[in-house]
C-alpha cells in the first residue's frame, strides 16, 4: 500500500455492501461522468428511469461508457498536461486518455440536450478532473469511472437542460437539495468532492476501489 492509499472506516463507504452470495468478477468498463457546476453553488443531475437494471431511480449526474469513437472525436483544445498526467496514473487502457473526457461530453449532450462547446467541439482543458472509481468485482456491472467537473457558464452556450431517455427530471440544484436527492453512494462520495473544491480546498483527486478485500482510497498526484 502506498504512502497515501489507505482503507476506508465503515461509515465512508463509497458503493453499497456487497450481496451475500457474490458472483464472478467481470471486467470493468471504462465510463466518464461530467459534472456541470453552475454559478459555484449548483450542480446539474438527472434521474435514472424505473426499468434501468443498473441504478434505477437514483439521481445521478450525466455520464456513461466510453465508445471506441471517443478518442478520435475533435475538440477545440486538448486537456491540460496536468489533468493528463493525472488520468494515466493507473490507468491500464490502451485507449488514448482523452477519450474519457470526450465521452463524458458526449454524454452529457445525449443525456440532458447540453452541448459543451461548439462546432470544433469541446475545450478540454476546461474540464477538471476530479476523481475515479472502479466498482468492487462482486457486481455484476462493473465500470471504471472518471469524473470530470466543469464551469457551466465557461463551456456551455445554453444551460437549460431537458430530459432524454436515459435521464429523467433533469435540472440544476443547489449542493444541499443535491445532497438530499437518493444518491449512489459513489455519487455522494464525488459530490463532497466537488463541494470541497468549490469551497476553495486543494484537494487531489481520489482512486476509489477494492483492495486486499476493503474499499480503499488513493490520493493521485501528477
Amino acid at each position: 500500500m502506498s504512502a497515501n492509499e489507505f482503507k476506508l472506516n465503515a461509515d465512508e463507504q463509497p458503493f453499497d455492501k456487497p450481496d451475500a452470495d457474490k458472483p464472478k468478477a467481470t471486467r470493468p468498463r471504462d465510463a466518464a461522468t461530467l459534472i456541470l457546476v453552475r454559478g459555484g453553488r449548483e450542480v446539474m443531475m438527472g434521474q435514472r428511469s424505473k426499468g434501468h437494471v443498473f441504478m434505477p431511480d437514483k439521481w445521478v449526474f450525466p455520464g456513461g461508457r466510453v465508445d471506441p469513437g471517443d478518442a478520435r472525436a475533435k475538440a477545440a483544445t486538448e486537456l491540460t498536461a496536468e489533468t493528463e498526467a493525472l488520468l494515466k496514473k493507473g490507468t491500464i487502457s490502451r485507449r488514448p486518455v482523452r477519450a474519457f473526457a470526450l465521452a463524458a461530453t458526449r454524454e452529457t449532450l445525449e443525456e440532458t440536450g447540453l452541448s459543451v462547446g461548439g462546432s470544433s467541439g469541446p475545450e478540454l482543458d476546461k474540464l477538471s478532473f476530479v476523481a475515479r472509481a472502479i466498482t468492487p468485482p462482486y457486481r455484476p456491472r462493473r465500470f471504471d469511472a472518471r469524473f470530470f467537473m466543469a464551469d457551466a457558464e465557461a463551456v456551455l452556450a445554453d444551460d437549460k437542460p431537458a430530459e432524454g431517455e436515459e435521464l429523467l427530471h433533469v435540472r440544476w440544484f443547489s449542493l444541499a437539495d443535491a445532497n438530499a436527492l437518493d444518491l449512489p453512494s459513489i455519487t455522494r462520495f464525488v459530490l463532497k468532492e466537488v463541494e470541497a473544491r468549490l469551497a476553495g480546498e486543494a484537494v487531489q483527486p481520489p482512486f476509489l476501489r477494492w483492495s486486499r478485500g476493503a474499499h480503499s482510497l488513493e490520493r493521485l498526484t501528477s
